[in-house]
């Protein structure tokens, strides 16, 4: 019985050992750590050190880094801050990393006074750092002094005449923008010269050159059945869309058969425009593979559908067109 109560015992006390263990590690790793180091605590004035500033603390605690601008201290000049560097330590610890570059002017030595970092309730603390700044030593016995130097005319720099002569050019080419826009003004000229218009091309014209690309491009005898078809249908709906004002890129293939029925040169070429779109859906959603001898015929019902549809010709274009063909048989 006294012995099971010793053990008992035993077992109490090493639970309340690693319990306590616990608590002060996480004590521990709760705390917020400030380290500063510098480069080199002896220079010369004007040179430069670096002071390297790391910060351990929980990433759940707020901090507040230590803001510094532009001085240290008196006499303690900042020139760079450098970008923070955060490390994941793992157990919700990060660390960050950060440098100081500095110098002094004055020679001296130099206390530099700890960085404080405020991590939630707590404010930590680094250590310490001592710079001293020294000057060059000088001979006063034995070294040669000279007098001040006069005045001496600077170096030509065309840097330093730069911003006058652009705006000399600035004020050239702003009166020569005036006179330019004056004299179209006095002669009744557009303002723009306007780009040369390209002569325009009917749609039905542009249809088949694009049947002819497509034809020659040999889709389907590739295996691009779908390709072929889709390029055979997206060239009639454009020539419809431009021909008849119908929105038909936007539209089925059965609301463009409903709405072009009505006109009197479709009757002729309807049944020929429904097997090129219903071949097409077949083939594009049903995942059809059509023979060789339907993919020709699409073809030939959209050229023939393009052909008979076409607007008629005004007399003065007929005989347009037949003088440009006698000067390309002439050439």
């Amino acid at each position: 019985m006294i012995k099971a109560m010793k053990n008992s015992y035993k077992i109490i006390t090493i639970i309340g050992i690693f319990i306590c263990l616990e608590i002060s590690a996480f004590s521990l790793s709760a705390q917020t750590v400030v380290k500063a180091t510098i480069d080199s605590t002896n220079i010369l004035i004007g040179e430069q050190t670096k002071i390297h500033l790391e910060i351990a603390a929980d990433k759940s605690q707020p901090i507040q880094i230590p803001m510094i601008s532009d001085t240290l201290m008196t006499g303690v000049e900042v020139l760079n801050i450098s970008k923070i560097d955060t490390i994941d330590l793992g157990n919700n610890r990060m660390q960050m990393k950060y440098d100081y570059l500095i110098t002094a002017f004055d020679s001296a030595v130099y206390l530099l006074p700890p960085f404080q970092v405020i991590s939630g309730a707590d404010t930590a603390y680094s250590a310490e750092l001592a710079l001293k700044v020294s000057t060059l030593p000088v001979d006063t016995a034995s070294g040669q002094f000279y007098d001040i130097k006069g005045v001496r005319a600077p170096s030509f720099v065309l840097m330093d005449y730069l911003p006058g002569i652009l705006l000399i050019l600035a004020i050239i080419a702003l009166v020569a923008l005036v006179g330019f826009i004056v004299y179209r003004i006095i002669n009744k000229k557009s303002l723009v010269p306007f780009k040369k218009e390209e002569p325009y091309v009917p749609p039905h014209i542009r249809a088949i050159q694009r049947l002819d690309v497509i034809k020659g491009e040999k889709l389907w005898q590739a295996g691009k059945i779908k390709e072929y078809h889709s390029e055979i249908t997206d060239t009639l709906r454009k020539y419809i869309e431009e021909r008849y004002r119908i929105g038909a890129m936007e539209m089925t293939s059965g609301e463009i058969l409903a709405d072009i029925k009505g006109h009197d040169e479709i009757k002729s070429v309807y049944d020929n425009l429904k097997q090129i779109l219903i071949l097409a859906d077949f083939v594009k959603f049903a995942k059809y593979r059509s023979l060789p001898d339907e993919n020709e015929l699409s073809m030939s019902n959209a050229y023939l559908f393009v052909d008979n549809t076409k607007p008629e010709e005004l007399p003065e274009e007929k005989k347009e067109q037949s003088e440009t063909n006698k000067e390309k048989e002439t050439i």
